[in-house]
């Protein structure tokens, strides 16, 4: 039996790049990498960063 190659657990996040453009923590990418190697907006310049939880789906915010 062929096995392939088991996907990614997680699809990157999409950042917004044209907030990043000057951001020092994550040199203008938009995401940063965890330590336990997971990609994430980066907290620094995407407004966005606590509203998404890793897995992309948006989460309600506490007015």
């Amino acid at each position: 039996m062929i096995h392939g190659a088991t996907p990614a657990p997680d699809p990157a996040p999409r950042a917004d790049t044209a907030l990043a453009v000057d951001c020092a923590m994550c040199n203008g990418w938009g995401s940063v990498v965890t330590s336990q190697g997971q990609h994430e907006l980066c907290p620094s310049c995407q407004p966005e960063a606590d509203a998404i939880k890793h897995d992309g789906h948006h989460t309600p915010q506490k007015d």
